[in-house]
């Protein structure tokens, strides 16, 4: 089964060049290799600096952004031949028309300006997980996408393993019956949040170094607070989108594409420490799907050090006491858990169940493999081709919905919330409706679908 991919005027222009021959194709006429896509990192320190080796492997790097000049400095010094940029907009008005892709690694606030100002001039992009940290940020940026017609994908490096699509597989073809509950969780936060992060949010001068303004993005202008670059935003409403946020794109992936969960009907959640600056240190979410495969199914999500109950077929190789996340699916049938951050390695409990299921039925790979293993190449080699990634921004955005979702949730600890996934809103509720969206930008700074 491969990835669906719709017409475009893209596929239109590609059939056209085979027409036309020589007019689109000079270089393989002459004998000559292809040129290489070239392409620009947003972001080149920690994640960032990963992500833009990874899309090197397969593209020239030609343009680097950064709001730190010294991770400018080092990033410069491994691709000597690209320019360097403090302001993302700066970058694309000066070398725009020479940009085939993107790769987007920021905190979480600017992720969107950021995409939405390489999908107005019509590059490709992979943005790191999650997409964006407000709802109306997500859908504006799928609308662009499908306006602008270029190729997307997600950060999610989970999405690419030969675990996901067994576990796909095995579901469907009932290695535990009828999925009903699923049970998430991580061991983020591992950085100050709740009451820990209220306390040092302390102003001071901006280190020479680092350009602020560039930095806070379409965020009100504000002093600058240590610790926030380059790792504590993460924690703060803002700009980051808390341990959810971080970790939920890995996590749900597999509950999310496995079960075809689509986004919650309720949601409903218990938080320690809330404040208005940051995300609580701890909270547990319950989400109510309606699966076309499962039926009623309900998710739960731990971080901030609560875990689910440990399931006593557990095998013995695995600590439950170290594991950092997990999942675990609990069928009419039996049980299923993917120990880590994401679904490489699903086990059937116990393992004498899961070797009678494979002699038993062993299901044939209905599923395309990965060919790749990061989300930067897949890119590459999906512009190549002029195919979708596998986390394209159709699927992405409802994934990076429900994080955000639960976001909110935790906001209105012991409140259930409805969410209408047809009006992109709460029913109801007025004041969880104002967080889907930024309550204020910076001049300058507005990006929407309608303006690109």
């Amino acid at each position: 089964m491969r990835w669906q991919h719709h017409p475009t005027r893209r596929d239109f222009l590609k059939s056209s060049a085979f027409t036309a021959g020589a007019v689109f194709f000079p270089n393989l006429l002459l004998g000559q290799a292809p040129k290489k896509l070239q392409f620009a990192g947003i972001g080149v320190e920690g994640k960032g600096k990963a992500d833009i080796a990874r899309a090197a492997e397969g593209s020239e790097i030609i343009a680097l952004c950064d709001v730190d000049r010294s991770r400018l400095q080092k990033a410069k010094a491994l691709y000597p031949n690209a320019k360097v940029f403090e302001d993302f907009r700066e970058m694309f008005q000066a070398m725009g028309n020479q940009i085939d892709g993107v790769t987007v690694t920021t905190p979480d606030h600017s992720h969107f300006p950021a995409a939405m100002e390489a999908i107005k001039h019509g590059k490709h992009v992979c943005v790191q997980k999650p997409l964006v940290n407000r709802i109306w940020e997500a859908n504006q940026l799928l609308e662009a996408s499908r306006k602008k017609g270029v190729l997307t994908n997600m950060g999610n490096q989970g999405h690419l393993t030969e675990g996901i699509r067994l576990l796909k597989e095995w579901l469907a073809a009932g290695a535990i019956g009828r999925v009903k509950e699923i049970h998430v969780w991580t061991n983020r936060p591992i950085w100050p949040q709740g009451n820990k992060a209220s306390e040092i949010m302390v102003p001071s001068a901006a280190p020479d170094f680092l350009n602020w303004e560039s930095w806070l993005a379409q965020c009100p202008s504000t002093a600058y607070v240590p610790g926030l670059h380059p790792f504590s935003w993460r924690a703060h409403r803002e700009y980051g989108a808390g341990a959810m946020g971080d970790m939920g794109c890995h996590l749900l992936d597999g509950p999310f594409w496995a079960c075809e969960l689509g986004e919650p009907l309720r949601v409903e959640a218990s938080s320690e420490e809330l404040t208005n600056i940051t995300f609580p240190s701890k909270s547990t979410i319950e989400c109510h799907f309606k699966s076309p495969l499962f039926g009623d199914v309900k998710l739960v999500w731990y971080d901030g050090g609560i875990k689910p109950d440990r399931p006593m077929d557990l095998d013995p190789d695995l600590d439950w006491e170290k594991m950092k996340g997990g999942c675990i699916y609990k069928g009419e049938d039996g049980m299923l858990i993917c120990p880590g951050d994401n679904s490489a390695n699903p086990r059937i409990l116990p393992a004498a169940r899961q070797a009678a299921f494979l002699a038993s039925k062993n299901p044939a790979r209905q599923l395309e493999r990965a060919a790749v293993t990061t989300p930067q190449l897949e890119l590459v080699q999906a512009i190549e081709k002029n195919i979708q990634c596998g986390a394209h921004f159709e699927y992405a955005v409802p994934l990076t919905r429900v994080c955000l979702i639960g976001n909110i949730a935790a906001t209105f600890p012991g409140k259930p919330l409805y969410w209408d996934s047809k009006e992109q809103q709460f029913r109801d509720n007025p004041a969880a409706n104002k967080l889907l969206k930024r309550e204020k930008v910076r001049a300058g700074w507005d990006y929407s679908a309608a303006s690109i």
